[in-house]
């Protein structure tokens, strides 16, 4: 993994064919088609699907994402695999005094199962611990999101309870969030162990 970061426009390159990159105006359309194509698929689990009809809605959610400084704003990236971005990955919930943050992150049904999300969460995670300083990453996910909370698992999050109807779903319900949290020190030693094998 490499990170660049000229002038503020922040690319962390995972793979040979993973590569995030903060979101800017030309990205809108690309994100939109994947949203505007797979309205049941994403719209089950992410509220936002539903509020979004227009690629202006993009564009300005964009545009209002970029307007904070660097030292508030979330780190909302596009996740491209092999030159085609195909979904969202999202370090947000920033608090600097305490050292913590959170992931968020959703990706086109056309791209599932081939690791690109749970190799774009790790990358994300060093990125936040070696270059932002931060102490502890939490990962929150639907309860009935089987492939969702997959992520944290397999990236040695741990799992710290429910945070009961923390989110209201499209469909006018409220979901449970199940909340899993990684420490720096949790990180650095699993790092030097995948390090030695």
């Amino acid at each position: 993994m490499s990170i660049l970061s000229p002038e503020d426009h922040l690319a962390i390159f995972v793979t040979k064919e993973i590569t995030l990159r903060r979101v800017d105006l030309p990205d809108a359309p690309a994100l939109f088609s994947i949203i505007d194509s797979q309205r049941e698929y994403l719209g089950k689990w992410l509220p936002f699907v539903s509020l979004t009809s227009d690629v202006r809605q993009t564009e300005n959610y964009i545009g209002y994402v970029n307007i904070f400084p660097p030292e508030t704003r979330e780190d909302v990236l596009t996740i491209s695999f092999e030159g085609v971005i195909c979904g969202l990955i999202t370090l947000k919930s920033k608090d600097n005094f305490n050292r913590k943050c959170e992931i968020g992150y959703w990706l086109s049904q056309d791209y599932q199962k081939k690791g690109i999300m749970t190799l774009s969460a790790a990358a994300l995670c060093k990125y936040a611990f070696t270059e932002l300083y931060m102490n502890r990453i939490t990962i929150r996910c639907a309860a009935g999101n089987i492939p969702s909370k997959k992520i944290p698992k397999r990236l040695g999050f741990r799992f710290e309870g429910f945070e009961r109807d923390g989110e209201l779903l499209a469909d006018g319900n409220f979901t449970d969030l199940e909340v899993y949290s990684l420490l720096k020190r949790e990180w650095e030693s699993s790092f030097t162990q995948n390090s030695k094998q």
